[in-house]
């Protein structure tokens, strides 16, 4: 094989790898990546079916239940317009009360549960994640525009 052949193999070879490298870094990061939704979003089906995502919201006054294992917790997240129920099975983090803003992070389950592997309370009472905030906003004014709301999977 000619040297200026040979060159040809080497960068089609070069190119091929960093298209390779390339693919498997751009599939990674999407794998990895997760949304958040609100509970109107989550009620309207606009979230993706079968992978992961985050909700956030307010948890809903008197929606805590504890079963009586201790660690598996049911409450319900709401933007104010919309209810979401959410089950979780572990410890949750000291800021967590009703009232206050969480974010949880999990999947939907076909009966309309967010079943929640990881579960987020705002770290102080001014502070929420700027989505987070824009979403009630738009939500409360949507709830001030049409009285009824949707109760997805009631306890």
């Amino acid at each position: 094989m000619k040297p200026r052949h040979k060159r040809f193999v080497f960068i089609g070879l070069g190119l091929i790898a960093v298209a390779v490298a390339a693919m498997l870094v751009l599939n990674a990061f999407q794998s990895n990546l997760v949304f958040f939704f609100t509970p109107t979003q989550v009620a309207n089906a606009e979230v993706p079916k079968g992978r992961g995502f985050r909700i956030g919201g307010m948890v809903e006054n008197g929606s805590l239940t504890r079963d009586g294992d201790g660690l598996t917790v049911h409450f319900v997240v709401t933007d104010m317009a919309k209810r979401v129920p959410v089950t979780f099975k572990g410890i949750l983090p000291d800021l967590f009360k009703e009232g206050k803003g969480v974010v949880a992070q999990g999947q939907l389950r076909a009966d309309g549960t967010f079943l929640a592997s990881e579960v987020l309370a705002k770290h102080d009472e001014n502070y929420m994640p700027p989505e987070a905030a824009e979403a009630l906003a738009k939500a409360k004014a949507a709830g001030a525009q049409s009285s009824s709301t949707l109760v997805v999977n009631p306890r």
